[in-house]
């Protein structure tokens, strides 16, 4: 069970209306949504992965020490939800140290596991899993191996693996759902708009009949209805990032008790000697 710890403002549907210098002017929602989402694990009795910005961690550090005093795991989503496609080499070498430095701070916990913002690991950053190996990283879940406007790899592996031949790190994507003859992520927007039973569905399929352990992800900002709207944004956006917001908590809770979740971090651990 995963979470993309990252506010309303900060997503990739409206990065191209919102401007990175508004963002300490909007109204933050992030620490409201993450507690609610916590809430949510604590009465599910689930322990989770929460893929922070490090920009988010450097404003709200008391969260930070929430989420780990409940059980969960810290990881990195980079600071300030650029994507890795966007960046030079030895700029994702300076995203990754400055992210991991404000979410380590926070808690004093040692930082291993990153998730690209947006997926954003795919054939055009061939460099990317090694700069996370040199960096120390034990894993990444920065692949969605889909073909998808806004990230996708089609071609890479759909199960945790290797990356790097030689190499200790992991990868392990996100899980797939099968709808209409398409793939899509068995997750986040997706999540909301299907049936819980396609996910379900999915979850079960690589669990049981695959053998591999499921990856689901969504965002705080999900399980909140009342959010700012953001009516400049291209409608297509608006329609991905605030589809059925209010049935997203029910769902949620629907899919913590119809499976066993866990850690990332702990899950990698168990299954690193197999791969």
């Amino acid at each position: 069970m995963s979470i993309d710890v990252e506010d309303w403002f900060q997503v990739g549907a409206f990065e191209k209306v919102i401007d990175r210098r508004d963002w300490d002017t909007l109204e933050s929602r992030v620490e409201a949504n993450t507690d609610a989402a916590l809430a949510q694990f604590a009465a599910a009795g689930v322990q989770a992965t929460f893929f922070t910005l490090g920009w988010i961690a450097a404003r709200h550090p008391a969260l930070m020490r929430r989420i780990v005093a409940g059980g969960h795991e810290l990881a990195s989503h980079g600071w300030d939800h650029a994507r890795v496609f966007t960046m030079t080499p030895e700029r994702f070498r300076d995203d990754l140290a400055r992210a991991r430095g404000a979410l380590e701070d926070a808690t004093g916990q040692a930082v291993t596991g990153y998730r690209a913002p947006s997926f954003s690991i795919d054939a055009r950053t061939p460099w990317a899993h090694g700069i996370l190996a040199d960096a120390g990283y034990a894993y990444s879940s920065s692949v969605a191996p889909v073909r998808h406007d806004h990230y996708g790899w089609v071609d890479s592996p759909r199960r945790m693996h290797r990356p790097i031949a030689g190499s200790d790190l992991i990868e392990w994507p996100i899980t797939l759902a099968r709808v209409a003859g398409r793939d899509v992520p068995a997750g986040g927007g997706f999540f909301r708009l299907l049936p819980n039973m396609v996910v379900d569905r999915a979850v079960r399929r690589s669990n049981v009949r695959d053998a591999h352990p499921a990856m689901f992800y969504f965002h705080p900002w999900e399980i909140d209805p009342g959010q700012p709207r953001v009516t400049r944004a291209p409608i297509r956006s608006r329609l991905r990032h605030y589809s059925r917001l209010p049935a997203m908590a029910g769902k949620l809770d629907r899919l913590l008790a119809s499976h066993r979740w866990g850690r990332v971090d702990a899950i990698v651990a168990a299954q690193a000697a197999t791969l």
